[in-house]
């Protein structure tokens, strides 16, 4: 199967146009993650901690969108990317719409720890407040929302066992 080809059985059908999304597992030498910290545009309650990433623009790949991203949202162009972790199926609301999408999950290395939000859109400016690296064990700890909602325990297989062979399907997650 090419890898741009979404198989609908793979995750049950969602209604709704779907966007295709890349998403970046960025560890440090220290193994840390790095996550982004967003709110709903106007609700700063309504929090939660996501990992780097966003749609595919163009005729651009999943790695090119991962990387521009990534480099977008954090000013982190100094990487190593790997392979496909993780793939889900989400839809959730924001900013007064419904989204569909479909997540690839790329893992990534960097030495570069200091970030720099510089190419966000006025949406993300509006709803995306900092960034933070994360430890395993913070992250197994942590009380806020955290997307994928298993990230804890996906990051410690991973730091365990390695990538896996080929890309995991995550549950479908609704909101």
């Amino acid at each position: 199967m090419p890898a741009e080809t979404r198989d609908p059985g793979a995750y049950g059908e969602l209604s709704g146009e779907v966007r295709k999304v890349a998403r970046v597992v960025l560890l440090d030498p220290e193994d840390r993650i790095l996550l982004l910290h967003g709110h709903e545009p106007g609700d700063p309650a309504d929090d939660w901690w996501f990992t780097p990433g966003g749609g595919v623009e163009g005729d651009e790949t999943r790695e090119q969108a991962a990387l521009r991203e990534l480099a977008e949202e954090t000013g982190i162009t100094d990487v190593e990317l790997g392979p496909v972790l993780w793939r889900r199926m989400c839809s959730f609301p924001f900013a007064g719409r419904r989204w569909t999408q479909d997540e690839w999950y790329y893992l990534a290395r960097t030495r570069q720890t200091a970030t720099r939000a510089t190419g966000l859109t006025e949406l993300e400016r509006r709803s995306v407040v900092g960034a933070r690296w994360w430890t395993c064990r913070e992250l197994t700890r942590a009380h806020e929302t955290v997307y994928p909602t298993r990230l804890a325990g996906l990051l410690r297989r991973l730091l365990d066992e390695g990538p896996p062979a080929r890309p995991e399907i995550l549950d479908t997650e609704i909101v």
